[in-house]
């Protein structure tokens, strides 16, 4: 079983960094693991924000030169940095986890990743 354990998140003003961090349990390594990232406001589908797939990264357009995924291993542990956050950035953040992709996975639909973290509040204010 994948544990997945996200922290990081904090009020903070448009402009501002944040990094998210997403802690994978220690029986699993990050090498055999994709990490995605996903948020979701209330009332809303959660969303597909960026991955780490070995060395592939995939972002989503709206992130795309904002936020930057990246992993340390020996910490078993993949981040999200986050910079020139906006408002609209304010969601849950989520960490999720599938064994490592090829091919033409859907990397961006929720239900294909099947382990996932409890959450981490960003908000960011105007």
């Amino acid at each position: 079983q994948v544990q997945l354990i996200e922290s990081g998140g904090a009020l903070v003003q448009a402009g501002d960094s944040l990094r998210l961090s997403c802690a994978v349990s220690e029986s699993t390594s990050v090498y055999y693991y994709a990490v995605g990232w996903f948020r979701q406001t209330p009332g809303k589908e959660r969303e597909f924000v960026a991955a780490l797939n070995w060395n592939d990264r995939y972002y989503k357009d709206f992130v795309k030169g904002r936020f930057t995924v990246s992993k340390d291993n020996d910490k078993n542990t993949v981040y999200l940095q986050m910079n020139s956050l906006k408002p609209e950035d304010t969601a849950v953040y989520f960490c999720a986890a599938t064994p490592l992709f090829t091919g033409s996975y859907d990397y961006i639909r929720p239900t294909s990743w099947p382990y996932w973290g409890q959450g981490t509040q960003v908000i960011v204010s105007s």
